[in-house]
């Protein structure tokens, strides 16, 4: 068996808590931040606070209080499902999408979602040699643009693609069998 269902599943039960960048005030590297759009959780002004590429983590040891209570009380988030499935939707009508869309609601598993330069996708992630419907558009997709996003789906027996456009074009979806290995 490839997959169990979970009968409890939902977007709204999926929904994930809000995340957020660490960072540190400059001189001070004893306190981890919550960065928010212009500065900290807390207010310390952006051009104070030195951003890292991790995330925040709020039960950590050195977390700011402040920061630690409005990351905590912050609005939860959309799952990787919920995002995809609102994406998808704008795709071309067809049986791909629509069990691609039927299988995000029951929660299928978003195996890898990324964006950047295309040819490094198509050789590294894309695995258009296995597609069985949808392939050439998705193989045109990659061969007409320099950056590009890409998704992989696992539902039931299939594997699904969906290419999306870094210009905010309608995103493709293919797919082929899924390997269970």
């Amino acid at each position: 068996m490839i997959d169990a269902p979970d009968p409890d599943w939902s977007f709204a039960t999926a929904r994930e808590p809000a995340r957020f960048s660490a960072g540190e005030r400059n001189g001070v590297a004893d306190v981890k931040h919550a960065m928010a759009a212009s500065g900290t959780l807390c207010g310390i002004p952006e051009d104070h606070v030195t951003r890292y590429r991790h995330l925040f983590v709020p039960q950590g040891p050195r977390a700011c209080p402040d920061c630690r209570r409005q990351a905590d009380a912050a609005p939860t988030q959309p799952s990787a499902q919920e995002r995809l499935h609102h994406l998808v939707q704008t795709a071309a009508p067809g049986d791909v999408r629509d069990d691609l869309i039927a299988g995000l609601a029951r929660g299928a598993r978003v195996a890898l979602w990324l964006h950047g330069p295309t040819a490094t996708l198509a050789q590294h992630y894309a695995g258009l040699e296995t597609l069985t419907e949808g392939a050439e558009p998705a193989a045109e997709a990659f061969g007409a643009a320099t950056t590009i996003g890409l998704a992989r789906v696992e539902h039931s027996c299939w594997s699904f693609l969906v290419v999306l456009p870094e210009d905010g074009g309608r995103p493709l979806v293919a797919r082929g069998p899924r390997n269970p290995g």
